[in-house]
């Protein structure tokens, strides 16, 4: 993420019975997606809610096959938006930090729940440096 703001949103659909129908994640601003490719959305498709909250951050690479480290990035990006999300939604907020992690809204539609959330960047963010000026920088060292 090469701009400033590192704000995000979570959408998630669940079928009357809290199963999971859909999620996406994304900045707020841009809307750029976040992550995709990895996955978890087809792998949580049609699981309960609970059941969702359960899986396991290490077994989910395992069972993805995920040996890349940035995979394994934006799995833990999806995994903990929708995680923390449901958490929310289904009143288990302990370990959820509520500064942080924000719910916009829950609406209740006549075949499907709508949850979204916004997700804020943490307070002690490292300094943000463009993959541009990474891969330039190493130049201007040995010159």
């Amino acid at each position: 993420m090469p701009c400033k703001d590192t704000s995000a949103m979570v959408r998630i659909k669940l079928d009357l019975e809290e199963r999971l129908l859909d999620f996406d994640f994304s900045k707020i601003t841009c809307s750029k997606e976040i992550g995709g490719g990895t996955g978890y959305a087809e792998y949580c498709s049609g699981k309960p809610a609970e059941e969702v909250l359960a899986l396991d951050f290490n077994e989910l690479t395992r069972i993805l096959g995920l040996d890349d480290p940035d995979d394994q990035f934006f799995l833990y990006l999806e995994w903990d938006a929708l995680r923390t999300a449901l958490c929310q939604y289904l009143g288990n907020e302990e370990e959820v930090d509520r500064e942080r992690y924000q719910l916009a809204s829950i609406a209740h539609e006549t075949d499907f729940i709508e949850i979204s959330q916004v997700i804020h960047p943490e307070q002690n963010m490292p300094k943000l440096v463009s993959c541009f000026k990474r891969s330039v920088e190493p130049l201007n060292q040995s010159g």
